[in-house]
C-alpha cells in the first residue's frame, strides 16, 4: 500500500508542478522520480542508478529517431512536398474522414514498428492532412496515437504480443487472427472520442517545428501553465479558424505527391521487411539477411528517408541540412522533446526498479475474475510504470500458472489471454510512459490536453478491447 500510495503521489505531483507550479515538465518528472525513489526506500545511489539508466535507454531508442523525424518533416514542409502529399490522400479519402485515416494509417503501420516510431514517421504527414483538412490537431493526433496502439499491443509481430503467446503458450496465428479485428473495431469508439473531445480543443496544425526553426511562432514543450492561452490552445468554439486550405491548389514547382511520399514510406517499407523477414524467416543468414537486418534498423531507415527528403528541394537539399538550415534548425526545438521523452523514461525506470510490477501481482494475483484478471493485472503493471510491452511481457508471466484455475488453458483461451493483457497495456497512458510525450510534445498539447486527449482516449481503446475479447470467449469459448 505504501508504493501505491506513493505512485499516487507522485503522479499528482507531476501535474500539480507543471500545471499550477508552471515547472517545466522535465524538471517535474525528474523531483518526481527522486521523491519516490527516496520515499519508496532506495539509497540515494539507487535512485540516481535507475534514473540514469531509464534517461540513457530511452533517450537511446528514441532520441535519434526524433532528430532523424523531425528534420525529414521540416524539408516536408519547406520544400511544399506535405501539401502536395496531403492534397493527394485527401482526394482519397475524403476531408472529413482524416481522424479515420489517419487511426487506420497508425494501425497498419505500428504492427512491425514500434509505437513511438511510427508516431515520429507519420506526425509531418498528419499535421499536413489535418491542416488542409482544416482540423485541429488535437482530433487528428490522438487517432493516430490510438491506432498505433491497438496493434502494438494486440498484433504480432510487435515485441510484446509474441512474447506474450510464447510465455501463455499461445497459437501466434488465433492471436494474430483475433487480435487484428479486435484492434480495429475497438479503435472505432477511441477515435469517436478522438473527435469529440478533440473537436472541443483547437491545436493549430502548422508545423510549429518549422516555424520554431524559423525564428518565429512557439515551440513545441511548452504547457498550459508557463504560456498563457493563444490562438493554438483555444476552445474551439472560440478561436476556430476559417481554413480554406482543404480546398487550396498545390503551388507549382512542389515536389509531385509520389516524391514527397518517399521519406515517410521508404523507412516504413524497410523497417516492416526486416521484421517479416525476422518473422516468417525468408532469409535467415547470409549478406542478404545482414542487409534487410541493417537497412530495417528504425535509424538506418530513417536515415534513407533523409536522404529522399533532401532530394524534395531540388538543387538546394543539402543546404537546407546546414545549421542555419530548416532541418538544422529544427534539431533545436527536437531538443526540447527529447529532455521530456528522457525524463518520462527516467521516472518509469525508478518505478520498475523499485518493485511496482510485483507488487500488483502480488495484490491482484488472488482474484478470480476470468479474462477481467488478466486485463486488470496488465492494466495496473501499464500504468504504475510506464511500458507497454514490460506490462504485457510482466503480466503473461504472472498468469500462466492461474490459467487451468481461471478455465482458459484451451487454445482459445491462451490466445484471448494474450489479447487481454495486450488490451490492458493499451490503455492508460500517462505522464510516466516515453511515449505520452513523444506524443503530445510532437503534437503541440499542453500536459492537460495530453491527458484529455492521448490518456484518456487509449483508456477508451484499452478497455473496448477487454470487453470485446471478453465477448469472444463468451460466445465462442
Amino acid at each position: 500500500m505504501l508504493l501505491l500510495s506513493l505512485l499516487l503521489g507522485a503522479i499528482a505531483f507531476i501535474v500539480f508542478a507543471i500545471v499550477r507550479l508552471k515547472l517545466h515538465p522535465f524538471l517535474a518528472l525528474l523531483l518526481a522520480a527522486i521523491g519516490f525513489g527516496l520515499l519508496a526506500g532506495q539509497s540515494g545511489d539507487a535512485v540516481m542508478a535507475s534514473i540514469s539508466q531509464g534517461f540513457g535507454n530511452t533517450l537511446g531508442a528514441v532520441g535519434p529517431l526524433i532528430v532523424i523525424g523531425v528534420m525529414i518533416g521540416a524539408l516536408l514542409d519547406a520544400s511544399g512536398g506535405a501539401q502536395a502529399l496531403a492534397a493527394r490522400v485527401l482526394r482519397w479519402i475524403g476531408e472529413k474522414r482524416v481522424p479515420w485515416g489517419m487511426a487506420l494509417m497508425g494501425f497498419i503501420t505500428s504492427i512491425p514498428v514500434f509505437g513511438d516510431s511510427t508516431f515520429i514517421i507519420l506526425q509531418s504527414l498528419n499535421r499536413a492532412l489535418t491542416r488542409r483538412a482544416g482540423l485541429s490537431l488535437a482530433v487528428t493526433a490522438t487517432a493516430l496515437s490510438v491506432g498505433l496502439m491497438a496493434s502494438h499491443c494486440l498484433v504480432p509481430p510487435t515485441p510484446g504480443p509474441i512474447a506474450a503467446a510464447e510465455l501463455v503458450g499461445a497459437d501466434l496465428g488465433l492471436v494474430i487472427g483475433w487480435g487484428v479485428p479486435i484492434g480495429l473495431i475497438a479503435v472505432v469508439p477511441a477515435v469517436l472520442w478522438a473527435q469529440w473531445m478533440g473537436g472541443r480543443i483547437w491545436i493549430d496544425p502548422a508545423a510549429a517545428l518549422v516555424a520554431g526553426a524559423a525564428g518565429h511562432g512557439t515551440p513545441p514543450g511548452r504547457t498550459e501553465a508557463a504560456n498563457p492561452p493563444d490562438a493554438a490552445h483555444q476552445d474551439v468554439s472560440q478561436a476556430h479558424p476559417s481554413d480554406t486550405t482543404g480546398s487550396a491548389n498545390v503551388p507549382a514547382g512542389t515536389p509531385t505527391a509520389l516524391k514527397a511520399a518517399l521519406p515517410i514510406f521508404v523507412p516504413l517499407a524497410l523497417i516492416m521487411t526486416r521484421s517479416l523477414n525476422n518473422y516468417l524467416g525468408w532469409v535467415s543468414d547470409g549478406p542478404v539477411h545482414a542487409v534487410i537486418s541493417f537497412l530495417g534498423t528504425p535509424l538506418v531507415a530513417l536515415l534513407v528517408g533523409l536522404g529522399f527528403a533532401v532530394r524534395l528541394p531540388g538543387k538546394n537539399g543539402l543546404a537546407m541540412l546546414a545549421i542555419d538550415g530548416p532541418a538544422g534548425k529544427a534539431i533545436r526545438t527536437a531538443a526540447v522533446i527529447i529532455v521530456i521523452t528522457g525524463a518520462g523514461g527516467a521516472f518509469g525506470m525508478v518505478l520498475r526498479n523499485a518493485g511496482m510490477a510485483e507488487v500488483l501481482g502480488q495484490l491482484l494475483g488472488g482474484a478470480t475474475l476470468g479474462l477481467w484478471l488478466p486485463f486488470i493485472i496488465s492494466a495496473a503493471i501499464r500504468a504504475a510504470q510506464g511500458s507497454a510491452t514490460v506490462a504485457i511481457v510482466t503480466t503473461a508471466a504472472l498468469v500462466t500458472p492461474l490459467l487451468g484455475d481461471l478455465g482458459l488453458g484451451t487454445d482459445l483461451g491462451r490466445a484471448l489471454v494474450v489479447l487481454a493483457i495486450g488490451a490492458g497495456a493499451a490503455g492508460f497512458s500517462h505522464a510516466n510512459d516515453s511515449g505520452f510525450w513523444v506524443i503530445t510534445q510532437l503534437s503541440d498539447m499542453t500536459v492537460a490536453q495530453g491527458l484529455k486527449l492521448h490518456s484518456v482516449g487509449t483508456s477508451v481503446l484499452g478497455i473496448s478491447a477487454a470487453v470485446l475479447v471478453n465477448l469472444v470467449w463468451w460466445i465462442w469459448g
